[in-house]
């Protein structure tokens, strides 16, 4: 059996794990009116829901050294399963809680045991098939907002139905198609988890430095966009449907560098994809005028979500068989806790009396001083894995 065949149905997962953690943003309301919360409480079931995120990915690094690649797949799949029938089925907000939390840990599992063995399917070509894998990600971020509002015509809870009855037969025909393809070796020799990490902890740790500070600048510019795009002075339903443009914007991104990942050297490129990055956080500052600030923001979406396959195909193809399914649960641990920072630290930053714009332009200054850094050690040889070429 074809391993197209097999990546296409982890295609068809990926979307699924992070659709459950992008849709909760969109039915904020919907919980606030229906279990009569207030807003606090109502951030806290989406912040659980990517707390569970977060939380499993050092033990699914270990759960990898003792299980396949595909039992620890297929594991994300039936918790997420499990957690969109919690969610559709909860009676009250402490089980909505527990069950989004759930949820959100099927991503997590998800991720680090999937992101390994999509490269080790296709070793010769990492880069393209991470972009792929990503904007089939990608796409689910787009798609949330639509299938929310379709479900509220008739009730929010029949897209977590939804979600348990496609995370259920896709997990069933990926476990078919597993069990038919001739599936690589790689990374049965990664059975000392500590080891394994400690052994990579230099690449671990210039990767979350680069790409977890990078991703602490996104996690503060997008979540606060909408209230910045207002503060420009556009109006709300404009401003919300700007995100929705940053997101649209990060699906061609994916594919366009996961193929250029393949072809470049790995931490010039990324220094690359930052600076611009840099450069489309100081453009949405300064534009002024609708087309200016629509222009900006597609600069800012297609620019940051490039980073992602990069830095993906960055760690896997400069980790070893031997220890890659550790080493990268670290790195993606600490990349997501370095990263979920980002809101928080703008918040607090706005509600000092900063401007939005006084504390955007400043994080870009910081991002630009840490390429400036990244690109002299290069220089000298001194950051893992910067010397390979694809």
């Amino acid at each position: 059996m074809s391993r197209t065949r097999l990546f296409g149905s982890l295609c068809g997962l990926v979307f699924l794990v992070n659709f459950a953690r992008v849709v909760f943003a969109p039915l904020v309301g919907e919980f606030i009116d229906e279990f009569t919360i207030r807003e606090g409480t109502a951030g806290l079931i989406v912040t659980l829901a990517w707390l569970g995120s977060a939380s499993p990915r050092i033990p699914t690094g270990w759960a990898l050294t003792r299980f396949s690649r595909v039992a620890v797949v297929v594991a994300s799949g039936v918790t997420l399963t499990l957690g969109a029938l919690g969610v559709a089925l909860a009676p009250g907000v402490p089980t909505l809680m527990v069950a989004a939390f759930v949820v959100g840990s099927a991503s997590g599992v998800y991720f680090v045991a999937a992101n390994p063995f999509v490269s080790e399917l296709f070793p010769d070509r990492v880069g393209r098939v991470m972009g792929v894998h990503g904007m089939a990600s990608q796409l689910a971020a787009v798609a949330a907002a639509p299938v929310v509002t379709v479900t509220l015509w008739y009730d929010w809870r029949y897209a977590f139905y939804g979600l348990a009855l496609a995370a259920a037969l896709t997990t069933v025909l990926f476990v078919a198609l597993a069990g038919r393809t001739d599936l690589p070796e790689a990374g049965t020799s990664d059975t000392d988890f500590v080891a394994g990490a400690r052994s990579e902890w230099k690449l671990i740790t210039a990767g979350v430095v680069l790409l977890g500070l990078t991703s602490f600048v996104w996690q503060g510019l997008f979540n606060f966009y909408e209230l910045y795009m207002i503060d420009k002075g556009l109006d709300p339903a404009t401003a919300r449907n700007l995100l929705t443009v940053i997101f649209a914007a990060g699906v061609p991104a994916f594919l366009v560098s996961g193929d250029l990942a393949d072809r470049l050297p790995h931490v010039p490129y990324i220094l690359g994809i930052v600076t611009t990055f840099v450069g489309s956080v100081v453009l949405a500052v300064y534009a002024s005028g609708l087309v200016a600030v629509v222009l900006a923001s597609l600069l800012v979406g297609f620019t940051i979500h490039m980073l992602f396959p990069a830095g993906d195909t960055y760690l896997l193809d400069s980790l070893p068989d031997g220890t890659r399914a550790s080493a990268y649960a670290v790195f993606s641990a600490g990349m997501m806790t370095t990263q979920a920072a980002g809101s928080w630290v703008v918040g607090e930053a706005i509600e000092a009396g900063f401007a939005y714009d006084a504390v955007f332009l400043s994080l870009a200054g910081g991002l630009g001083a840490l390429v400036v850094v990244y690109a002299a050690l290069n220089a000298l040889g001194r950051v893992p894995g910067g010397a390979a070429h694809p």
